[in-house]
């Protein structure tokens, strides 16, 4: 009788499934970004006196488009019917409007979600995507290309690629496959941005430039530049290997990226007291995340504060208070306006979604879910920030990327903060009342958030059925 009811799991999930949201599409591939073998192009940015105004240079042409006005309105009307049928969803809307909670279901197949107060897609998302698809709607006869993903979010890549934009390729020796674009075609630039070599060989190329970046990393490129005219170096906050933090270094003159506060203390115990053995070992450390030349007896004597939009706002603080102390005890508080700067460079939606979660689990009504479930993409950094803010507090968090994850024999494929993928069996109880709390990082679209919340309703409704059955 058990495997007849597994069985009926896995038929009703299956049937409903299909029936679900017939005005978006719940089958998306996934968008292959690198290949394991050949080579790429590596770009090196060309020598040029000052960065910004070469940046600027290039953003002025008439072949770089950056904004909705360089679109006709039937464009941006076509875009925006497909933003409500691929990207809204009624039922967070409802949510919204209301209490913020819903109950789907009856007896033990019931589920209760609690949504955060801010939560899923910001606006330079939905204008990164906009602008995208204004993109393909203009240069509809002409070959189109995308330097990277334009958000971390497997859904949103996967219907630009379904919408005729193609992804250049990252190669195994750490290049692109940009010999595939040519003169005359489109290139899109994604929300990350891009790196001043790339800027300068599309330039050369002779492409059209469609730039999605979000304003808030244009922001921190502006900050940027005001440390490098003030001869600082710019210790950042971020990935080394994330994209926005390989754009926002290609901007600066020296830079030295730190991931966390371990790492920013690792750097002021070397500035407070350096030594031979101390350099070798920093320079081994942090190969990866520094500036060409990178000599810490130099180049940590004034330093400015950047960051990656979508770091975690109170260790960005953290680590900014922590450099202006150790830049105060090292040369005195009369010298430290001219050793060091910081400016508020977090990205406001990433600091809303992060006070929201905040809120929910310091809530006492937190007591009554059984956990949270945290939808984004995988790589995504803003939506990783989500997951840890609860799990540090020891509370039990799922991270998915898409309804998908939620699979019929009751099992979720989830991310852990490690990075790694793993399968939890036996994901929902059969026997009782369900309550999750909700939030998605801030690149997910509202219709991916309820693909995956009907999801888990029809399989737990399923599994109630189930265990009725057995």
């Amino acid at each position: 009788r058990m495997t007849m009811a597994r069985g009926v799991v896995a038929l009703v999930l299956a049937t409903a499934s299909r029936a679900l949201r017939p005005s978006v599409s719940v089958v998306r591939r996934s968008v292959v970004m690198s290949a394991e073998t050949g080579s790429g192009t590596k770009l090196e940015a060309k020598p040029v006196a000052n960065k910004k105004q070469e940046r600027r240079r290039i953003m002025r042409s008439d072949d770089f488009l950056r904004s909705p006005s360089d679109f006709s309105e039937s464009e941006k009307a076509t875009v925006e019917r497909k933003m409500l049928s691929e990207m809204k969803s009624s039922l967070l809307d409802s949510m919204r409007s209301s209490s913020y909670e819903t109950t789907k279901g009856e007896g033990a197949g019931s589920v209760t979600f609690r949504l955060a107060k801010e939560y899923g897609m910001c606006w330079g998302a939905e204008r990164s995507i906009e602008l995208a698809l204004a993109a393909a709607e203009k240069f509809k006869d002409k070959r189109k290309h995308i330097t990277n993903e334009l958000l971390h979010n497997p859904g949103v890549n996967a219907m630009l690629e379904e919408n005729g934009i193609e992804f250049i390729e990252k190669t195994g020796d750490g290049g692109k496959r940009f010999d595939k674009v040519q003169a005359g075609d489109v290139v899109i630039l994604p929300a990350f941005g891009a790196t001043l070599a790339e800027m300068q060989h599309l330039e050369d190329v002779g492409v059209t430039t469609v730039d999605t970046t979000c304003p808030w990393v244009s922001k921190v490129w502006n900050v940027v530049d005001k440390q490098v005219a003030k001869d600082m170096t710019t210790i950042i906050h971020g990935k080394y290997a994330h994209e926005e933090a390989i754009a926002t270094a290609s901007y600066c003159k020296d830079y030295l990226m730190v991931k966390n506060m371990d790492e920013a203390e690792y750097v002021c115990r070397y500035i407070l007291d350096p030594t031979p053995e101390g350099k070798e070992d920093l320079l081994k450390k942090f190969a990866k995340a520094m500036s060409p030349g990178f000599d810490p007896d130099v180049h940590l004597k004034k330093i400015g504060i950047a960051n990656q939009t979508t770091m975690y706002k109170r260790e960005t603080a953290a680590i900014g208070k922590l450099f202006e102390v150790t830049m105060m005890t090292k040369y005195g508080p009369e010298d430290v306006t001219d050793r060091y700067a910081a400016f508020d460079t977090i990205c406001d939606a990433t600091q809303e979604r992060q006070d929201a979660i905040t809120d929910m689990i310091e809530d006492p009504a937190v007591a009554e879910l059984d956990f949270i479930l945290v939808v984004g993409g995988f790589d995504s950094s803003n939506t990783a920030h989500l997951v840890e803010i609860p799990h540090d507090k020891g509370l039990s968090v799922f991270h998915i990327n898409e309804a998908d994850c939620v699979q019929p024999d009751n099992s979720v494929k989830h991310r852990l903060l490690d990075g790694s993928i793993v399968t939890t069996e036996n994901w929902l109880p059969t026997d009782r009342p369900l309550k999750i709390g909700v939030t998605s990082g801030a690149s997910t679209p509202d219709a991916y958030v309820e693909e995956a919340l009907e999801r888990i309703v029809l399989l737990k409704s399923s599994l109630a059925a189930a265990a009725a059955a057995a």
